[in-house]
């Protein structure tokens, strides 16, 4: 019996849809606009993979300290259950001693507040999360949401 060859490196890549530097970059612009254009204030924009990794990162004069730590957190929640972190936010409500147990869980790296929309290719493939942090959590979404849009991606599943 014969094995079919393994795909070499090439093949391999177009077969993984990724979120690119150009894309996680575009997405933050996206979002600083959105914020400029809606008069908010100074934010932080952390773009993850779909494996919690940071893309880029970048806070815009002003913001205050701890807001790449908390826009990362919202982020983190946001690819890790596929759904906007207002989303997860609802969840803690519900259910709080089950999302502190995911906190406890995920070292601390989970923060369920509003702030951070996960990132889908136009064909459905989950392919990271951003995080924002700076104004209110529902305007933080919205910017977020933005980015993604204004990178040519889709902050909801098909």
């Amino acid at each position: 019996m014969q094995r079919a060859p393994m795909p070499g490196v090439a093949e391999r890549e177009m077969l993984m849809t990724r979120l690119s530097l150009a894309e996680a970059n575009a997405i933050i612009e996206g979002s600083f606009q959105a914020a400029r254009e809606n008069e908010g204030k100074p934010i932080a924009v952390v773009v993850l993979d779909d494996a919690g990794h940071i893309v880029s990162a970048q806070r815009q004069d002003g913001a205050s300290m701890f807001r790449i730590d908390v826009a990362r957190g919202k982020a983190w929640g946001a690819v890790a259950f596929g759904s906007s972190s207002r989303d997860l936010a609802d969840k803690a409500k519900a259910n709080p001693s089950f999302i502190q147990a995911l906190a406890v869980a995920a070292q601390g790296k989970l923060l369920p507040n509003p702030g951070a929309v996960p990132i889908f290719h136009p064909d459905g493939t989950l392919l990271g999360a951003v995080g924002i942090s700076g104004d209110a959590g529902p305007r933080d979404e919205a910017f977020a949401a933005a980015g993604v849009e204004a990178a040519g991606l889709k902050s909801v599943a098909n």
